[in-house]
């Protein structure tokens, strides 16, 4: 394989992934009486275009309510559902790109691929460079396998250590590294023999144990108790130090997003509706919707609680198959019923556009877009 070194790669040298206009939609059954009057077939606009880049060592965290598309956009950045349109560009080490492209996958410069584009039959050496872990432990570890078998599971799969020796001393490694020591005492039990926290233990140490350049964490510690949360969100720091990792956060709770994340995307109905670096967001929300996810979190002293501390905003999340027209939350929005006058012509109408309000902060609200 010949690299075009003298081209420009599309991502920067601290970036490792770039999304742009990513779409996955899933199309509804259509009955035989839509079929013969030729209805048009509809779909579940779970994630509709949305784009941002991931940097090196980096926490980025998607956040939302349930069916906003966090875990959609993780799966299609996976590939374990259909991308139904956009680019999502990843950098891979070269040994990797050179299996890819014997695969049949176009390389870009740099060492660039396009997930979206990457044939099926060449999906396993990317799982090498992208991992997940998964909300719930309890389902996400095979009960059959002992620790052992799980951890060296992948280690067959991809080929990393051809002895068992070797593969033996990488996992007693890797159990030692998230703290479930000593590894002999662990290797031989079976899932069901842990408690949670030592599940979700493993499994950080199943997607860390091939080496991988970004981690998509669905929610991994939303089922944990609230102790053991903290533990394995150091973890998951020290873990990013230790190899590098990459992050891709997905969660519900701000407040853990503010703990870990060093950039938030706030998602809406397929959409991201502001995107800022995690500290600032938290401390000056623009967009209606953000400001309702912070009013949900636990705010004991009212001496710091805000003005928005009080927001609360209107019934259920509109179906996917039927999204509003213009801004996807206005049906929903306090501020769009207390200003209808001034802004009927923006929010029902147009969807706004996400832009730059300061340095980094990206907002898409007719309340700062039509100004």
């Amino acid at each position: 394989m010949m690299e075009k070194v003298s081209e420009k790669s599309i991502l920067a040298p601290d970036e490792v992934l770039k999304v742009e206009n990513l779409k996955v939609w899933f199309p509804l059954k259509r009955g035989i009486g839509e079929a013969l009057r030729g209805k048009p077939r509809r779909y579940v606009r779970a994630v509709d275009g949305i784009s941002f880049t991931l940097k090196e060592k980096e926490t980025f965290c998607l956040v939302g309510e349930s069916g906003c598309g966090k875990t959609t956009t993780g799966k299609a950045i996976m590939r374990l559902v259909p991308i139904t349109d956009g680019k999502v560009y990843v950098k891979v080490p070269k040994e990797i790109a050179e299996d890819l492209w014997v695969l049949g996958t176009d390389i870009l410069p740099g060492n660039v691929v396009d997930l979206a584009q990457v044939p099926d039959r060449a999906i396993k050496p990317l799982r090498r460079v992208i991992q997940m872990v998964y909300q719930d432990p309890y389902a996400s570890l095979n009960p059959r396998f002992t620790v052992r078998q799980i951890l060296e599971e992948p280690l067959m799969i991809h080929g990393i250590a051809l002895s068992r020796e070797e593969r033996l001393e990488i996992i007693a490694k890797i159990l030692e590294t998230v703290k479930l020591v000593p590894p002999e005492e662990f290797m031989e039990r079976y899932p069901h023999q842990l408690s949670g926290g030592q599940r979700q233990r493993v499994a950080f140490a199943r997607a860390i144990i091939v080496n991988p350049k970004i981690t998509v964490a669905d929610e991994p510690v939303s089922m944990l108790d609230v102790s053991i949360r903290a533990e394995i969100l150091e973890l998951m720091e020290e873990l990013k130090e230790r190899f590098g990792v990459t992050y891709i956060f997905i969660t519900h709770d701000l407040a853990v997003a503010r703990y870990i994340c060093d950039r938030i995307a706030v998602m809406y109905l397929g959409k991201f509706v502001e995107i800022a670096d995690a500290r600032r967001l938290i401390e000056n929300p623009l967009h209606p919707y953000t400001k309702a996810l912070i009013a949900a979190i636990p705010e004991p002293d009212p001496e710091n609680r805000k003005h928005y501390r009080n927001l609360r905003i209107k019934g259920e999340v509109p179906s996917a198959v039927n999204i509003p027209p213009g801004c996807r939350f206005h049906p929903r929005c306090v501020d769009f019923e207390e200003r209808r006058k001034e802004l009927s012509e923006y929010c029902p109408v147009k969807e706004p556009p996400l832009i730059e309000i300061e340095k980094d902060h990206y907002v898409a609200c007719w309340l700062y877009a039509k100004k």
